[in-house]
């Protein structure tokens, strides 16, 4: 299943996380990030996975989103090839480290790919263009998630979304959460089940399945009260790695 996991890779916050990309123009207190991502560990931990913490990355604040430069598929890594120019580097240094965890890593050759843009459901992949993520890219990433026996679409991610999967999660195999916006496309109404975030709450369609668990940022009551009705729920104080375009998604790599 898309969300059954052993293990995952996640980065430890460098202090120049204080310099890392916001559209909102807030500088995050390194602090209170590390006290949070600390807490996102134990909660990927207690949901049953194996986690290996790579080290800070000062050069690159935004390292702390792992799930930006690199995709995990069974027991291969694809190494992307973000569009954001001061993240763009990331890739060789993880290129380096996931040599250590994976029996084979690709590298993508062309265009621009970020992994908050890449939802995986199953054996299917979604790539939704974005800022980040162009055409050249994303038909790149494809053919090798095809070489590797995966099938893939290509979408288009509504102007105004940072990623494809900043407005929308799967909650599982059939079921996706998204937010009005992504739900006005009709991309997902053919083939999901879906289930739309409570007006006012838009920043909780980031959530994550982990296992049994279902990770929700904290502080948004209606989406806690709708998705525990089926789900078993883990509340995550993430308020503060927000300042910084988090999502709960991008902080770390599943497979």
């Amino acid at each position: 299943m898309s969300y059954n996991f052993k293990n995952t890779l996640v980065r430890k916050p460098g202090k120049s996380i204080s310099h890392a990309i916001s559209s909102m123009g807030l500088v995050p207190k390194y602090e209170i990030v590390i006290k949070e991502h600390d807490s996102y560990i134990r909660t990927l931990k207690d949901s049953g996975v194996n986690v290996i913490s790579l080290v800070p990355l000062e050069d690159f604040p935004d390292s702390i989103f792992v799930e930006d430069p690199a995709l995990a598929y069974r027991d291969f890594c694809i190494i992307l090839r973000p569009g954001a120019n001061s993240r763009f580097g990331e890739r060789e240094v993880f290129e380096s480290e996931a040599k250590e965890h994976f029996e084979i890593v690709f590298a993508l050759d062309k265009g621009t790919v970020e992994g908050g843009d890449v939802l995986r459901i199953n054996n299917h992949f979604i790539i939704g263009l974005s800022d980040r993520t162009n055409k050249d890219g994303a038909e790149d990433l494809a053919k090798k998630l095809i070489y590797l026996g995966a099938t893939v679409e290509i979408s288009k991610t509504p102007k105004g979304i940072l990623h494809f999967k900043s407005e929308c999660s799967l909650l599982d195999d059939e079921t996706i959460f998204l937010t009005r916006r992504m739900s006005e496309t009709k991309f997902f109404s053919k083939n999901y089940r879906t289930v739309e975030v409570p007006r006012g709450e838009e920043i909780a369609a980031n959530s994550l399945r982990v296992n049994e668990n279902l990770i929700i940022p904290k502080g948004f009551h209606k989406t806690q009260e709708l998705l525990s009705k089926n789900y078993k729920i883990k509340l995550l104080d993430v308020n503060e790695i927000s300042k910084v375009d988090a999502g709960l998604s991008c902080m770390s790599i599943r497979w």
